[in-house]
């Protein structure tokens, strides 16, 4: 039986809008793509900073604090829950795409020469409004950054 080698996409965050980004990695990890997102704390969110915090409070408030849910608040962990609500992750399809997906805050050593790609689409420099990283919304909701 032959295995058939994915290819690696390298994603650099740094800049691009959340959701779109996001959508954009969802479509190439159903049609077979192994993805890696780098730089997921310098995501962006549009909108202002204090309504975003607000809501996700009150998100984060939902449930039995012993029983859960329980919800992400480091950054790559967030990002990567964020797609994985764009891909149907209870089928096997969405499963596998899934398992294709890897999300680093920062660049690790080992994809330091790699070449990374960006969404023009997804551009926080197109946004006119207010905008904010989901590093500052995660430091706001209770996230301990010990890389610094």
């Amino acid at each position: 039986m032959e295995t058939t080698k994915s290819t690696i996409t390298f994603v650099n965050a740094e800049g691009l809008i959340v959701g779109r980004m996001c959508s954009k990695v969802a479509k190439r990890l159903l049609n077979g793509e192994e993805v890696i997102i780098l730089n997921s704390e310098k995501a962006v969110f549009s909108g202002k900073k204090k309504s975003k915090v607000l809501e996700a409070h009150i998100f984060l408030e939902v449930g039995a604090p012993e029983r859960g849910p329980f919800h992400y608040r480091r950054p790559d962990r967030f990002l990567k829950k964020t797609v994985r609500g764009m891909v149907p992750y209870r089928l096997p399809k969405g499963k596998n795409a899934y398992k294709r997906l890897k999300v680093f805050m920062g660049v690790p050593i080992e994809y330091k020469n790699e070449t990374m790609i960006t969404f023009d689409e997804a551009q926080s420099a197109k946004l006119k409004g207010p905008h904010f990283t989901l590093g500052e919304l995660a430091k706001e909701i209770g996230w301990n950054n010990r890389m610094e």
